[in-house]
């Protein structure tokens, strides 16, 4: 939770060196290499000295088949691509493909130009990008999440980004999974994902380490990747196995469904409404479940603006289900009775 907590904190700073792993962004962008072919893609915020979005693209570029790469980022970055030096000036790099027999990307094919502002996402100059752009893929900051998401669905843009689980139940971020408008990513489930970080991050946390060559890194747990690209393990069916018992599916007492406290353990049989675990949309498929809600009233705004959930309840327990999902099987096997309206 230190840590977490430290690095939405640096992020709110304008501090977003937070690199994401190339081993993680190739098992994320295996799933969605067929979205690529002649679209322009947009990494918005990028330090194109460390930034694996970048390296991936551009190494990439021929077998994507990709049209354009733009990369931008807030000013500290130099021109010199092997630098990692700050400069107060922000820049734009420009790619769009590779010299003949060349394998990997060139420094002169690469269009760099300083920008007139910060390189900030919301700046004049990175939104007339975005309009330009058909698919953006970045790691944004953890706690401009809601802004940032705001402006893709704004700009009506393709986007497959780092973000953290608890996402999920911002009342702004919510609404748009409902509506099979964003969805998560198929290759991280377990969130617990490894962060590179600038030389001059203090290492304070016990989930860190050095590499032989210097370099810093930090574990930070509730990672998921979020989208809006279709991929087949979307279309997956979860196999359910377990069948409905009152005993093992009790009754929520403010709310008519029931608890279901593993994704895994949804009955078989049953069409009404359960609760389950937040995790349960890293195996969620639009055609075999519906999504109800989130906690009822979950977004209950208190006097002073903070938000307040009311918890779903269940007789003869000391601890409260957190977040749940609301959810209704498509097309059970059967219907048990006894099990919610």
């Amino acid at each position: 939770m230190v840590l977490n907590k430290k690095l939405h904190s640096a992020k709110r700073e304008k501090n977003d060196e937070f690199y994401t792993q190339l081993s993680d962004i190739e098992k994320e962008l295996d799933h969605y290499k067929q979205h690529f072919r002649d679209k322009t893609v947009y990494c918005n915020c990028d330090d194109p000295t460390v930034s694996q979005f970048f390296y991936y693209f551009s190494n990439n570029f021929p077998i994507l088949g990709l049209k354009k790469l733009i990369t931008t980022c807030y000013k500290n970055q130099q021109r010199d691509l092997f630098s990692r030096a700050d400069n107060e000036q922000a820049i734009k790099l420009e790619f769009d493909g590779f010299r003949k027999d060349e394998r990997m990307a060139n420094i002169e094919d690469i269009g760099i130009t300083h920008l007139k502002e910060d390189g900030d996402f919301r700046s004049e100059e990175s939104i007339e990008l975005l309009k330009e752009a058909d698919i953006v893929v970045t790691n944004p900051p953890f706690s401009l999440f809601r802004e940032y998401v705001a402006q893709l669905m704004e700009h009506d843009r393709k986007f497959l980004i780092i973000g953290n689980m608890n996402a999920i139940t911002y009342k702004e971020i919510f609404p748009l999974i409902k509506d099979n408008r964003l969805w998560l990513g198929p290759s991280i489930t377990s969130g617990d994902r490894e962060f590179g970080v600038p030389d001059h991050y203090p290492l304070t946390a016990a989930s860190h380490r050095i590499d032989d060559k210097g370099n810093k890194f930090v574990r930070v747990k509730g990672v998921r990747w979020f989208t809006n690209l279709d991929h087949k393990k979307r279309n997956e069916e979860l196999i359910l196995y377990r069948k409905y018992t009152p005993e093992e599916y009790p009754h929520y007492d403010n709310y008519d469904a029931v608890e279901v406290g593993k994704t895994k353990e949804i009955p078989q049989d049953g069409g009404g409404v359960m609760g389950v675990p937040i995790t349960f949309l890293d195996k969620y498929n639009p055609e075999q479940f519906e999504i109800i809600d989130l906690n009822p009233h979950f977004f209950t705004i208190r006097k002073q603006g903070l938000a307040k959930p009311r918890q779903l309840k269940i007789a003869g327990r000391k601890k409260d289900p957190y977040a749940r999902i609301l959810i209704r099987n498509r097309r059970p096997k059967q219907r048990s009775k006894n099990f919610s309206s």
